[in-house]
């Protein structure tokens, strides 16, 4: 009799075969872009095809001073269970916008990129991640191993010397580089992007 998969074995399978379209347009920008909403719709078949559970759920947490929204995606299979978080800022003031709208839009960016951790989505090609506006820009070469140690250098150097010392304030502290600088923090983000990742570090302890 065949064993039965484990759920890290079904989760490779899903994450093999998952696509996930860009069904949204920013008609501002004139680019397209993936929602979370495009991210779960794709995502539902393979659930039920692995006999796989997915959960997403928010929660608002307050570190320093300033709060935060942290999205947590949780895949199950029987007792076995995976998961991935992110977080994403509220700001302090959005123009046009009440305090549930301003909570809502965290939210959506926070599960999203959630959801992008748990099924392996690189999300650094696509403008709304690094808001370039600018769809048919070249894509420039992943940047070396040497700096991207570099990089994570710079931001342990910058967590201990604001106090995120334990993983909640180290995930929100990168979370927080990563939407000031308009990238995502990858092997694959570029040398511009390196280098804007790693001065915002090194000026938020200067």
């Amino acid at each position: 009799m065949a064993q039965e998969a484990t759920l890290d074995e079904r989760l490779l399978a899903i994450q093999a075969s998952l696509k996930a379209p860009k069904g949204q347009y920013n008609s501002f920008g004139k680019y397209k872009y993936r929602s979370c909403e495009d991210i779960l719709e794709a995502v539902k078949p393979l659930l039920r095809e692995h006999d796989v559970t997915l959960t997403v759920t928010d929660e608002v947490v307050l570190i320093g001073n300033r709060y935060y929204v942290k999205a947590t995606a949780e895949v199950a299979h029987m007792a076995a269970t995976r998961s991935v978080s992110a977080y994403a800022r509220e700001p302090q003031d959005k123009k046009g916008m009440d305090d549930s709208q301003i909570t809502g839009t965290a939210s959506s960016y926070a599960r999203k990129y959630a959801l992008n951790g748990l099924f392996l989505i690189d999300d650094t090609k696509d403008a709304d991640a690094t808001n370039t506006h600018g769809a048919d820009q070249p894509e420039e070469p992943s940047i070396s191993r040497e700096q991207w140690e570099q990089l994570c250098n710079a931001f342990n150097d910058c967590a201990a010397m604001v106090g995120a010392n334990d993983a909640e304030g180290r995930n929100a502290l990168w979370a927080e580089a990563q939407a000031a600088v308009g990238v995502g923090f990858v092997p694959s983000m570029g040398a511009k992007g390196w280098a804007a990742a790693r001065s915002w570090f090194l000026n938020k302890t200067a």
